[in-house]
């Protein structure tokens, strides 16, 4: 592998792990209604087991309430169960053809919480970043010891330096989303 090669698959991992750090947080639930709260539960339909997104259509009207119209109305109870499993914390009530989905405000200790749980998913991305980051550089020492196809050694610290750059841009994108998500969360 060279140098430009090993930069880019680098770049593509820590890509993928901010990315996935990212939806993570989607997830998480702040006092405004928002899709990313229900839209990834899993319901049983016809046999398989399939996200809500893939199943209706969800729309947040105002800020306390998500609407989910499920394409076929006879899902509107697997939906409604699936939300109830789901362990959310929100109380699905079904309409004939539609569901809605109140979120409540949040309580202050309860925003505490959550913020101390997004910021254990960032550092446990930043970990993903990092443990990335070793492996880049260890490809990159045994690019230089490697017979067939040697790498100088200034080429590795060069690459090791961009490996670096990397890093830390990812790392800090992550808390960029982070000190975005926890702001969201704090506030009254």
């Amino acid at each position: 592998m060279d140098l430009d090669e090993l930069l880019l698959d680098t770049e593509d991992k820590m890509e993928k792990a901010a990315n996935y750090f990212v939806a993570e947080l989607r997830t998480v639930r702040t006092s405004r209604a928002s899709p990313g709260l229900v839209e990834n539960i899993k319901v049983e339909y016809y046999g398989a087991m399939t996200p809500i997104r893939q199943l209706a259509t969800i729309s947040t009207p105002d800020p306390q309430l998500i609407v989910i119209k499920p394409f076929d109305p006879s899902s509107v109870s697997a939906v409604e169960k699936a939300i109830h499993k789901a362990d959310t914390g929100l109380n699905p009530i079904a309409d004939r053809a539609l569901i809605r989905v109140p979120v409540p405000p949040l309580s202050e200790e309860r925003r505490r919480q959550l913020a101390a749980v997004i910021k254990k998913l960032a550092e446990e991305a930043k970990v993903s970043i990092r443990n990335i980051r070793r492996d880049s550089n260890r490809e990159l020492d045994r690019a230089v010891k490697d017979a067939d196809k040697p790498l100088s050694e200034d080429d590795a610290d060069r690459g090791k330096k961009q490996v670096q750059t990397l890093t830390d841009t990812y790392e800090e994108k992550i808390n960029a989303a982070l000190e975005k998500k926890s702001k969201e969360i704090l506030e009254v």
